[in-house]
């Protein structure tokens, strides 16, 4: 009984984990071995940051609405208090929004977290 090489399978695993690779300096890009290392370490990368891009947005969103806030005379924590007890229940992102781009809706915001 011949010998089965499993030629078909392993080549077409190789041109998967090659064409993720492309792009990359020198055998990173040619050389399956190197190349499988740079692929696994790049998904581990993507994983990784997938999860600190919410949390680079959330600081960013808090940074503007704090921004904001201090313009309508009061600080980011009780503003945000302030909306709790008003009962709005608009989030960070829409709230930093509204902050870059219609001041005079968030001045109402800041009016109802005051007076709340």
């Amino acid at each position: 009984m011949p010998r089965a090489k499993n030629n078909v399978a392993a080549h077409r695993r190789h041109k998967k984990v090659l064409k993720k690779a492309s792009g990359n300096y020198g055998g990173r890009s040619r050389l399956y071995r190197t190349a499988l290392e740079t692929v696994h370490k790049g998904l581990t990368y993507a994983y990784r940051d997938r999860r600190n891009k919410k949390r680079t947005f959330r600081n960013l969103w808090i940074v503007r609405i704090s921004a904001a806030a201090k313009l309508s005379g009061m600080n980011y924590s009780t503003f945000i208090t302030g909306l709790k007890r008003a009962g709005v229940t608009l989030d960070r992102k829409m709230l930093a929004d509204i902050a870059a781009r219609d001041m005079a809706t968030f001045d109402q915001l800041a009016n109802m977290a005051k007076n709340a």
